[in-house]
């Protein structure tokens, strides 16, 4: 089944024929993606890479009926690309863009707010189904069909995840990459009960990092709901000082439950297997699956 994208999702990519469009859409189609057209203001009625450009978003859900769209646009104008294709009624946007404004991004959870449309992202690498479809900027190749849920605010640590899964001879069912801003679309919890109702998912990876609290709203959720399926956790920035920013911008410890060791010790509590480096997270996973 997976979650949120399969074989028959019918992709459209915003910001088309830009060069990050262009070079992902092109990955994406490789891939076996169903990607159906593109958006690029100006240039409808042309074509790129094979498929049609259109001028709205509207327009290329009207003509070809897509229901997911990728956005690559520059920061400045992805909060209304981000509005445009909720507002075109597109069940599940991905959004790539790093470096939005937070206030933006309040406008746009205010907008999506009680819509049909699920928003992964911002600052995110997208969101892939082993074998069927890839909604994103990660390398395809690493992700092994299998039936292993991955969710995680990192990018980078989302593919490690998936390559150590794999060398455990176990696979992937589907990987979300929430993206590590203060504001997203999707936060972790959501993520989770989502791979928790999938009948293809067995297990779940689960990878946070330092600030926010959304790992510990999940992981209360996982023992609130009787532990239904193996969670291995992990948590990243545990050396990082107290009050610096690393990495993403909503990995700053504004507090002594943003820290790691918190985080972690929240997740132990609630029935989570946490390691303490990617380097466990299959080894891990396959000693849990036979047991």
């Amino acid at each position: 089944m997976s979650i949120l994208v399969n074989k028959n999702s019918k992709v459209l990519v915003q910001g088309f024929t830009g060069t990050e469009g262009t070079f992902h859409a092109s990955q994406m189609i490789e891939y076996g993606t169903q990607l159906v057209g593109g958006v690029t203001p100006g240039k409808g009625g042309t074509s790129h890479l094979d498929r049609r450009v259109f001028n709205t978003v509207a327009d290329c859900v009207k003509e070809t009926g897509a229901d997911v769209s990728i956005i690559f646009v520059p920061p400045a104008f992805a909060a209304d690309a981000i509005m445009e294709a909720a507002d075109a009624g597109v069940g599940l946007i991905v959004c790539i863009t790093e470096g939005i404004p937070v206030q933006d991004m309040v406008k746009v959870k205010n907008f999506i707010e009680g819509k049909n449309t699920r928003l992964i992202g911002p600052n995110c690498p997208g969101v892939i189904t082993a074998d069927e479809c890839k909604v994103g900027i990660m390398p395809g190749f690493v992700f092994k069909k299998g039936r292993i849920g991955i969710v995680s605010k990192s990018g980078t640590l989302t593919y490690e995840a998936a390559d150590q899964v794999a060398k455990a001879g176990l696979g992937i069912s589907t990987a979300v990459g929430i993206g590590g801003d203060p504001i997203i679309g999707t936060p972790t919890k959501e993520a989770v009960e989502l791979f928790m109702n999938d009948l293809e998912t067995d297990a779940i990876v689960m990878i946070g990092e330092i600030g926010g609290g959304m790992e510990a709203e999940a992981a209360h959720w996982i023992r609130d709901n009787g532990n239904q399926k193996p969670v291995v956790g992990f948590i990243a920035g545990q050396t990082a000082p107290p009050g610096r920013r690393m990495g993403h911008a909503g990995a700053i410890v504004g507090g002594a439950e943003d820290t790691a060791a918190a985080k972690m010790k929240i997740m132990e509590e609630c029935g989570i297997h946490v390691v303490q480096s990617p380097a466990d997270i299959g080894i891990t996973m396959a000693q849990l699956l036979k047991k």
